[in-house]
C-alpha cells in the first residue's frame, strides 16, 4: 500500500482496440443511503455477508492516496486504510467505518491495530468483461477486471471485489 500524499493510400487501416482500449461499463456510487435500483434487475446478482473476520487497520494523518488492486483511491485524514486476509488493501471513510469494523479486544476505536468485520449484507454481481466504478468521493475510479464481482454495499458505494478475495470474504446467502 502506497500512502503518499493511420491510413496508407485510399485505403483504411482499422487500429484493433486493446483491452484497456475497449469501451467499459461504468457504475456510479450515488453517495446516498439504500442499495441501488438498478443492481436488483441485474440477472445473477445475488445477496451475500461479509465474514466475521479481523483485518489490520490504520488511519490516515493526512489526506494521501491509497494504491489498491483496482486503482488508486484518495483518501482524508481519518479514513481507515486496511489490510485483508489476502494482503488486499483498500480505503473506509471515516463516518462509514464504524458500522462496518469493531475493534478488537482493549483497543479503543480510532487506533491502529486489529479489527473485527461485521456481519452486514451486500449485494453482488459477477461482470463477464471489464468495468469500471466511479466511488462516492466522485474522484476515485476503479478498474474491474473480467470476474470481478461488483458489490453494493447498501451505504450508497459501490467497489470491486477480485474472485479470489470475494469467497474468502463474503457468504453467498440462499
Amino acid at each position: 500500500m502506497t500512502c503518499s500524499a493511420g491510413a496508407t493510400g485510399s485505403r483504411r487501416r482499422r487500429k484493433k482496440r486493446t483491452l484497456a482500449e475497449t469501451p467499459r461499463p461504468l457504475y456510479r456510487s450515488s453517495g446516498k443511503p439504500g442499495y441501488s435500483g438498478w443492481m436488483e434487475l441485474q440477472p445473477g446478482r445475488i445477496w451475500a455477508r461479509k465474514f466475521e473476520r479481523a483485518v489490520q487497520v490504520r488511519f490516515a494523518d493526512s489526506d494521501c492516496s491509497v494504491r489498491t488492486r483496482e486503482g488508486v483511491v484518495s483518501a482524508h485524514r481519518g479514513d481507515a486504510i486496511l489490510t485483508g486476509v489476502l494482503g488486499e488493501q483498500w480505503r473506509v471513510s471515516r463516518a462509514r467505518f464504524a458500522d462496518k469494523y469493531r475493534p478488537d479486544g482493549s483497543l479503543r476505536d480510532g487506533e491502529p491495530g486489529a479489527y473485527w468485520c461485521r456481519r452486514y449484507r451486500v449485494q453482488a454481481l459477477r461482470v463477464d468483461g471489464p468495468f469500471m466504478v466511479l466511488l462516492a468521493d466522485g474522484v476515485s475510479r476503479l478498474e474491474g477486471q473480467p470476474g470481478d464481482w461488483l458489490v453494493d454495499y447498501g451505504d450508497g458505494s459501490l467497489g470491486i471485489v477480485a474472485p479470489e478475495v470475494f469467497t474468502t470474504t463474503y457468504e453467498p446467502e440462499g
